[in-house]
This record gives C-alpha cells, sequence and structure tokens, in this order.
C-alpha cells in the first residue's frame, strides 16, 4: 500500500459521467488519495505513463480504443479497472460481478485486470446466471430481455439532448439488434443464442428496470424460480430478492425504477404466475450499473471488505 496508508488512486477519465461519479464516491474517502494529471496532458501517454506508475488502482473511464491503448503502457503490477466495453469478454481480464458466484468473487480478489459489466448486462445477469446453473433454464433457451434506463446512461451527449430539448417520451434504441452489452450477456450467462434485447432510454436521470420473461415452462413454478433466486443471493450485500408479493413492491400497480438510485444495490423481482414469469432487476445504471460496481470491485481487488463506503 502507499505511503501514510493511503491508496492512491488515478481515474483516467473523469470528465464523463461514470468517472465524475467515481470521483464524487471516491474524494470522500479518507483513505484514498485521487492523483491528478494535467487537463492539457491527459492525452499525453508518457505524462499517464508516470501517473500510473505512483497509482495503486488505475480506473479507465474512456472510449474502447482508448482504454486498450492505455491498457498498453499500464504497469503490470498495478489493479486496471476498466469500465468500457473493451475487455468485458476478454479471458485475460476478470469480468466484475462478485454476485454471480463465490469463484467470480475469488478471481477478482486476485486480479490485476478487472472489467466493469455494462449496467444492462448487470441486470441482465443477476437474474438469468443462477437460473441456468440451477438448472432451471437450459442454454439452448432463446429468451429476450426489455430493459429500461435513465439517460444519463448514455453520456453527456444524452444528458444534453433530453435536457435542452425537452424530450418527455421514452425512447426505444440500438434497434438494429446488436447492443455492445449482448455479447457478455450471452457469455456470462453460458448461452447458446444471443438474447433478444430492446434497450430503452426513459425520461429520468437515472435509475433502471431489466425485464427477462419466462414464458409457458411447466417443469418448475413461479415461487421455485423465486426461491432458487432467493438462495443464490442469501448472502449478498448489495443484491435483495423481494418477497413474492407484487402489490408490497409497487404503488398503484407501478414498478419505480428509481428506488435504487445513490446506491450500489440491486432489488429482484418475480413477477407473475406459473405460466407467466417477469423476473426484474432494479438498480442505479450509475451506481450498480457503473461506479458502484467499479468500486466494489477495487474494494475485493485491495482485500477490503466490499461495501467499504458504499
Amino acid at each position: 500500500m502507499s505511503l501514510i496508508n493511503k491508496i492512491n488512486v488515478f481515474i483516467d477519465g473523469n470528465e464523463g459521467t461514470t468517472g465524475l461519479e467515481l470521483e464524487n464516491k471516491l474524494k470522500k474517502r479518507k483513505d484514498i488519495r485521487i492523483l491528478k494529471i494535467d487537463e492539457e496532458k491527459r492525452k499525453d501517454l508518457d505524462e499517464k505513463s508516470k501517473i500510473m506508475d505512483e497509482a495503486d488502482v488505475i480506473f479507465l473511464c474512456l472510449p474502447e480504443a482508448a482504454a486498450i491503448e492505455t491498457v498498453k503502457i499500464a504497469p503490470k503490477n498495478k489493479i486496471v479497472i476498466d469500465a468500457s466495453t473493451a475487455h468485458r469478454i476478454d479471458y485475460d481480464w476478470v469480468y466484475g460481478l462478485p454476485e454471480i458466484s463465490k469463484e467470480q468473487k475469488l478471481a477478482i480478489s486476485n486480479s490485476k485486470r478487472i472489467s466493469v459489466p455494462g449496467c444492462h448486462a448487470t441486470g441482465f445477469i443477476s437474474l438469468v446466471y443462477p437460473l441456468v446453473k440451477a438448472g432451471f433454464i437450459s442454454s439452448a433457451t432463446y429468451l429476450s430481455c426489455t430493459s429500461i434506463t435513465g439517460y444519463s446512461g448514455g453520456g453527456k451527449y444524452l444528458i444534453n439532448k433530453y435536457e435542452t430539448e425537452n424530450i418527455n417520451a421514452p425512447m426505444p434504441y440500438s434497434l438494429g439488434l446488436m447492443h455492445k452489452h449482448l455479447p457478455e450477456m450471452q457469455i456470462m450467462c453460458d448461452l447458446a443464442n444471443p438474447p433478444h434485447f430492446l434497450p430503452i432510454v426513459g425520461n429520468f436521470f437515472r435509475g433502471m428496470l431489466v425485464t427477462v420473461p419466462i414464458f409457458g415452462e411447466k417443469s418448475f413454478t413461479v415461487n421455485e424460480i423465486w426461491a432458487a433466486l432467493a438462495r443464490h443471493y442469501n448472502d449478498s450485500r448489495f443484491i435483495s430478492v423481494k418477497h413474492f408479493a407484487a402489490e408490497s413492491h409497487t404503488t398503484d400497480g407501478f414498478l419505480n425504477p428509481t428506488l435504487c438510485n445513490e446506491t450500489n444495490n440491486m432489488d429482484i423481482f418475480v413477477f407473475g404466475h406459473d405460466e407467466q414469469m417477469s423476473l426484474i432487476a432494479r438498480l442505479d445504471n450509475l451506481g450498480k450499473g457503473a461506479s458502484g460496481a467499479a468500486i466494489q470491485c477495487m474494494n475485493i481487488a485491495l482485500g477490503l471488505s466490499e461495501d467499504t463506503e458504499l
């Protein structure tokens, strides 16, 4: 560890949405020292290399191509946590979703290269992975997913668009069905086929609901699905499977996507009946879906309690 028991952290790309969230969270911690780079030198690889030599942990909040270039000069003995899509399905990196298994959490604790999952993928995998592993969903099953997220998930461009154009309706996107989160959603759940995925931007700043429907299965009941998810996350610090009672989680029948905002928490719901079910994950796209997950992974990799300052 660094001098005076401080953890030196460098956030490369701290002007983007995720980078700003990370900095705001970490600057409140007494055990963290945030290293800064001069604004005019932020794309200077030599300057970045010098700062990374001083760092204990390096966060990459960059476009994919820039993240790949930066990793090339990052010291191999430093913890690098990449929030971009660049390394999420790279087998030399560890996927940063510790709740899926004890082995995944252990891998994060032993790794110097950790990729932060995408926000939609975090919800989808958290719903589907336990059910595939428990045998409730076959790897060959064709799944679909609908996810509505706050417009902050689109970064500065979309934030500006929503707030200056006064857009007052949700907007589906990635209609070519090639969303960048699809590869991790498929691979991490060991699915033979990518899910049919419809993401939607909502006219609210942050928060999200990720929904996976289950149809026509006669070999299990809705209560068995709920119980399987509840068992899987029984010891989880951040993921909570809510009791199977729809009326207790809604307001006049509506499910609010923003109630995990400003936290690293995820709520999981199972709605429906034995013939048709809706599995829903609620999380903050800027929290458990981005900066919160990155800090959780940092805590684990440093040997700290995963909920330190979360």
